[in-house]
């Protein structure tokens, strides 16, 4: 298995059912409830120095949505063009979040969650099979919607234990 296999795998072996579609309708619905209970100090908390902040975070999980949804668009329209990767440290530095009302904040990820899930959902399975190179790395459509999925899961777990504290 490549280093790129073993990266996706820790995402996808997350998911806890087959069915990755309610599964990322359900970690974008737990998502939303929790920073819905946030004001916007806890929101700019960090549990660690260096760490982000849980409006960063939701920051992140935004920019991964926007970048994976992407790729899976251009691959899904048998787009043959190499996408290049991201640095995900990067966008976590270079944000405004501090600028962005949480509301608004959460507003976006449910857009961007809610555009996700209409696409997805809408792709016949031959379209899902299609792949594409991104990051130097070939992919099929489906298997980014289950990075996207996972990916969540990984960052909810984490919100949960390092930042609300719960087990």
């Amino acid at each position: 298995m490549t280093d790129f296999e073993q990266y996706i795998q820790r995402y996808l072996n997350i998911i806890p059912s087959q069915n990755w579609l309610q599964e990322m309708e359900l970690a974008g619905n737990a998502t939303s409830e929790i920073y819905r209970h946030l004001t916007e100090e806890q929101a700019n908390f960090a549990y660690a120095e260096g760490k982000w902040s849980l409006k960063i975070l939701l920051q992140h999980l935004i920019d991964a949505e926007k970048i994976f949804a992407y790729r899976a668009l251009r691959f899904s329209r048998n787009d043959d063009t190499e996408l290049a990767g991201w640095d995900e440290e990067q966008y976590g530095a270079n944000n405004n979040v501090s600028f962005i009302p949480l509301n608004d904040l959460i507003e976006e990820f449910e857009a961007v969650r809610k555009t996700s899930l209409l696409f997805f959902k809408n792709l016949s399975p031959e379209i899902l099979a299609r792949k594409g190179i991104a990051n130097a790395n070939e992919i099929s459509v489906e298997t980014i919607g289950h990075l996207i999925t996972g990916h969540h899961l990984h960052h909810l777990s984490v919100i949960r234990e390092r930042y609300l504290k719960e087990k």
